[in-house]
């Protein structure tokens, strides 16, 4: 009897030592991530997604460390989202089939080199946070404009998203609703140019347009399309031009999560996209191909704000569906 009483002792100890490390844990990555709740019984709901979800990690990551999966998962900002809610939230249904409008990319080469990162040469701004505004396709296309303008002036400006949220309304765009790249580059040419990010800054809401010719950073004569479904075009692409505005899958719990390695998700479509990004670079990591992407959802996701996404796997989560950069 004494024996028993001790060990359910033990268990007592133990489950209070597991709740109060989880407790610590989840007050902790609310501090990190400046989360506040409106209720008790909201910030109760959150704290049990955020316990499936780090359970999701967890195991995700012990089959990393086993060699069983290619990269890891964290408790990044969207922890305490159902992926579900997340999907809605933050992405937006991105149709493919509306870009294709610009001039063709021309390949001229095969010798490529096995890595390329333009962040090294001066190309990309730092990381940005759009926040919870599908704004996505904003900051894919200011990250490529101002990869051409620095390639073009030797200055990297960084250039107002939040211009392209608030003024490309005729040109098919939906401000934090969603939009297209193509669609921003079409804004930017028929405009006369962009303003810069100090001018214009970034407010994660839809609001009046406020352009100011005086404070244009870059402009745009039109943009290059690059083949559907093609990596080798787009290895070209991003090898010999600079950071290329991509489309993605990002709809996965996986992606939601993601911390560093090499992603892939095999159930990613190559079809239906609902995010835009930039890709940087691309290269090989132990054995394995991919892409160098810079996400707009601050520091605190991926590994410092960047993915490396699965190459050479044929086309998957969409990376050479809707690819396209601006001319200057």
């Amino acid at each position: 009897m004494k024996l028993l009483l001790v060990c359910a002792a033990v268990l007592v100890v133990a489950s209070c030592v597991s709740i109060s490390l989880e407790d610590l844990e989840f007050h902790a990555w609310k501090l990190k991530f400046e989360k506040s709740y409106s209720s008790p019984s909201e910030e109760a709901k959150r704290r049990e997604i955020w316990l499936t979800n780090r359970k999701l990690v967890l195991v995700h990551n012990i089959m990393a460390d086993q060699g069983i999966k290619s990269y890891r998962l964290g408790m990044t900002y969207f922890a305490d989202m159902e992926n579900e809610e997340y999907k809605q939230l933050i992405l937006r249904s991105f149709n493919a089939n509306q870009s294709g409008h610009g001039s063709t990319f021309l390949r001229v080469t095969n010798d490529l080199p096995d890595t390329v990162d333009w962040r090294d040469k001066g190309y990309v701004t730092p990381i940005k946070d759009q926040k919870q505004c599908g704004s996505c396709w904003a900051f894919s296309a200011t990250g490529s404009l101002e990869g051409q303008n620095f390639r073009k002036t030797g200055k990297l400006v960084s250039l107002s998203e939040q211009q392209l949220v608030d003024c490309s309304g005729d040109y098919g765009n939906m401000g934090c609703d969603g939009g297209l790249m193509d669609q921003a580059f079409d804004y930017i040419k028929a405009n006369g140019g962009i303003d810069t990010e100090d001018s214009y800054p970034y407010e994660a809401e839809d609001g009046k347009c406020r352009y100011n010719p005086a404070n244009i950073g870059a402009t745009c004569t039109g943009h290059v399309d690059i083949k559907q479904f093609d990596e080798d075009a787009l290895k070209e692409a991003v090898a010999t031009i600079g950071p290329v505005s991509v489309a993605i899958d990002a709809s996965h719990v996986s992606f939601q999560l993601y911390t560093s390695g090499v992603y892939n998700e095999p159930d990613c479509s190559s079809t239906e996209l609902d995010h835009g990004v930039l890709a940087v670079g691309y290269g090989t990591e132990n054995g394995q191909d991919y892409w160098l992407i810079k996400n707009s959802w601050g520091l605190g996701w991926g590994d410092e704000g960047y993915i490396m996404m699965s190459r050479n796997k044929n086309n998957q989560c969409g990376i050479a569906t809707a690819a396209s950069y601006p001319l200057v």
